[in-house]
């Protein structure tokens, strides 16, 4: 299972069985659990198609792999905490769901406007960063690929900083950048991020309650 943050495993690991710490070469957070019988490994390799190939460069045997962790909605139907699954559905997941088109690119797609035309250019109707990098390792190396999403920020909202501003050279967010861009403008942009939180929170809570039903 990967994803591309530790927090987003979060739910998912409240309702797993408790879980090993693992080495794995430049992964940010990597974690060994036996549920059901099956091995499970959980790596968050950093955002962006940069990481996956940095932390999955070199083949191991595996039965499949599970992209995992938010995305920003570009349907406005969507809510906050709604799953989305990109292609095949995992089998034995009762969980509701809604399947369609993701748009997976090297940016944080930002303001509302931009989701917008994304959507009249893609059809899809969410988006993030690693899934089309991971499902390319998934048919390299001859997997099963699933994708399962969930929604941390709506077609109609804006994030509360541009954070493509916020990367290093690898891809991955400088966070002591972010705290001083949001420090900059303490009125409005903290209490944009504490949302912000507040809604990957419900995301991670969704993905958990997801996949505890899921039988693989």
């Amino acid at each position: 299972m990967v994803a591309a943050e530790a927090r987003e495993f979060s739910g998912i690991l409240k309702r797993f069985p408790p879980a090993a710490k693992l080495v794995w070469k430049k992964a940010r957070f990597a974690r060994e659990v036996f549920r059901n019988g099956d091995r499970w490994w959980l790596v968050a390799n950093g955002p962006g198609p940069r990481c996956v190939e940095e932390v999955f460069g070199q083949k191991m045997e595996i039965n499949g792999i599970v992209n995992t962790g938010f995305c920003g909605a570009l349907d406005p139907s969507l809510r906050i905490g709604d799953i989305v699954v990109w292609d095949d559905a995992p089998p034995g997941c009762p969980a509701s769901f809604v399947r369609g088109e993701i748009s997976s690119s090297d940016r944080v797609v930002v303001t509302a406007a931009e989701k917008r035309q994304l959507r009249e250019k893609t059809g899809a109707i969410a988006a993030e960063m690693e899934a089309a990098a991971v499902k390319k390792i998934a048919a390299d190396w001859c997997v099963p690929f699933y994708c399962v999403r969930a929604v941390s920020d709506t077609a109609q909202e804006d994030l509360p900083l541009d954070f493509n501003l916020y990367r290093d050279a690898a891809g991955r967010f400088r966070l002591p950048r972010i705290a001083m861009a949001a420090m900059s403008r303490p009125f409005t942009r903290i209490p944009a991020l504490k949302r912000l939180e507040a809604n990957c929170n419900v995301a991670s809570e969704s993905l958990g309650a997801f996949f505890a039903d899921c039988r693989f």
